[in-house]
């Protein structure tokens, strides 16, 4: 491979359509990145009426739409596809109808101009979307937080990644939403919650802490989710509502904190004499509070706080195209075969040995 790497990365894991063209120079995960180019086709308008994300529908507008946004791409970046090093194509894991059309797009890309293809694991996108806006070098500890996912990592470099913590039910990009639902808040339910607790009591309603017994590092959200909603129905007052808002987002944000905290006792004991860096990626990242919180707890063990610029916390293509072109830089490759994966943990290890969700139980991005 050469020195720089330009990359076309596209993802379609749910309810967003997205290309982006990275560059990266100097060979390497130390290399300097630079996003040429990124667009965001968003379908909420066409789930609003539901609610939420629906499968079918999700996928029809990622066929239509696929190939203009990927032309979008290059155009903003001012290239062509032959200006391309290689292509990056989100493989899983999502809602698998959407997956394939972006991996399917990738692939014909490849194929007819003779480039390498990368099928990328859509949570090592957002492992390294932080650094899109900064150079933070490996390792660092993770927190992925999302409407699908939420887990603590240590991300030791490309494709190595070992889990001590995650969601035993909900994530809580999901509990965000499903809360809002009940507060009568518009899709996305995550950020009109955020707006709707601006000036709330957070102390008003007493809230469950959730696993407060056990020591290790995973989360739960469902009673949380429950509570809220019980409460929500006997609420009559906007102020009222304020309230609620603010104290599940407390909750939520606290919660992530505890959890937090307790992986960077354990992080800097294993990495005793070494830089300690913290890493928050995913939807939730770009809620205020629980930045805020995050940053607090971050300074509190010695950890530089990192996190992604705003436009690279929820879904995008950018962060494809980076994880993609660090894979290129090491000589790895995928064929023309690579399936979609509806699952696909990143610690395929410890989601073998000790499975967080049974087969069929959860949603596409569990």
């Amino acid at each position: 491979m050469t020195d720089t790497l330009t990359v076309l990365g596209l993802e379609t894991s749910c309810d967003e359509t997205a290309a982006a063209v990275v560059r990266l120079s100097g060979g390497g995960a130390s290399g300097g990145v630079e996003v040429l180019s990124s667009v965001v086709g968003s379908q909420i308008a066409a789930h609003a009426p539901f609610g939420g994300v629906v499968p079918e529908i999700a996928a029809r507008a990622h066929v239509e739409s696929i190939e203009a946004i990927a032309e979008r791409a290059l155009a903003d970046a001012g290239l062509g596809y032959g200006d391309l090093t290689g292509v990056a194509a989100t493989a899983g894991p999502g809602l698998v109808g959407g997956v394939m059309v972006g991996l399917s797009f990738g692939k014909a890309v490849a194929l007819a101009r003779g480039l390498p293809l990368v099928a990328v694991n859509h949570l090592e996108g957002h492992a390294v979307s932080a650094r899109l806006g900064a150079d933070i070098p490996y390792p660092f500890l993770l927190l992925l937080v999302s409407g699908g996912h939420c887990q603590l990592l240590e991300v030791a470099g490309v494709g190595a990644c070992r889990r001590l913590g995650s969601t035993i039910d909900d994530a809580a990009g999901e509990a965000f939403d499903k809360i809002a639902k009940t507060l009568g808040l518009p899709y996305p339910g995550g950020p009109a919650l955020e707006r709707l607790a601006e000036g709330g009591d957070p102390a008003r309603y007493p809230l469950p802490r959730m696993l407060l017994g056990r020591k290790d590092c995973d989360f739960s959200f469902s009673g949380l989710k429950t509570a809220a909603a019980r409460i929500a129905e006997g609420l009559a007052t906007e102020a009222e509502r304020r309230d609620l808002a603010a104290a599940v987002q407390a909750a939520i944000a606290g919660q992530l904190a505890e959890r937090t905290d307790r992986a960077m006792k354990a992080y800097a004991v294993e990495h005793e004499g070494r830089d300690l860096r913290f890493v928050v990626a995913g939807g939730v990242a770009a809620n205020g509070t629980v930045r805020a919180r995050l940053t607090e707890t971050a300074q509190a063990r010695g950890f530089s706080f990192h996190a992604p610029p705003l436009a690279y916390c929820t879904d995008n293509a950018a962060m494809i195209a980076l994880a993609g072109a660090e894979r290129l830089a090491l000589g790895l490759s995928d064929p023309l075969d690579a399936v979609a994966r509806p699952r696909w943990p990143l610690d395929e290890a410890a989601a073998a040995a000790s499975p967080t969700h049974l087969p069929g139980r959860k949603g596409a991005k569990a």
